[in-house]
This record gives structure tokens, C-alpha cells and sequence, in this order.
């Protein structure tokens, strides 16, 4: 049951899971549902670490093109807050 004091919120469908190096986030972009504001990303992990970025993105396109240039530049194990990724076994 949603909280009431909470938008409903409209996902991209970019939104969904990545998977690199046996490690998987989930990539959720999405803005309250109806309007045409700006786009909020967010990365999360399995551990239930949040990586949010502040600015809003003009497009779905342009949020998950800066997730991926974030995976590019320092991969998937920046995304796990704890003191270290889990390790490939």
C-alpha cells in the first residue's frame, strides 16, 4: 500500500537490473507519474546500498547514459557502499 504522502511515480523503461563482473544493480530512473518533470536515477544493490544523484535529468536517455558512463569510469563496485564489493568467488 503506498504512503499517501508519496507520489506515484512513472519508471523508465530503461529502468531494470545490470549485470557486470557477477555483480547486479538495479537502475531505477523515475519521475512522479502524469507530469513531464525531470527524470531522478538511482542505482541499487542486492545489500540494499542507494546511490542517488542529485541533479535531475531533462530525459530518461540522459540518466542512463550517465549511469553507464559511471560504470565505465568505475565500474560496478563503486555502486556497493560497503567496505568492500562482494568478491567474485
Amino acid at each position: 500500500m503506498a504512503n499517501d504522502n508519496e507520489p506515484d511515480l512513472e519508471y523508465s523503461e530503461l529502468s531494470g537490473e545490470v549485470t557486470e563482473d557477477g555483480l547486479t544493480v538495479l537502475v531505477d530512473i523515475s519521475r512522479p507519474a502524469g507530469t513531464q518533470l525531470d527524470w531522478h536515477l538511482a542505482v541499487i544493490t542486492p545489500e540494499d546500498d542507494v546511490t542517488e544523484w542529485e541533479e535531475p535529468f531533462a530525459t530518461d536517455r540522459e540518466a542512463y547514459e550517465e549511469f553507464l558512463a559511471t560504470l565505465q569510469r568505475d565500474g560496478i563496485r563503486s555502486f556497493f557502499l560497503g567496505d568492500e564489493a562482494p568478491r567474485l568467488q
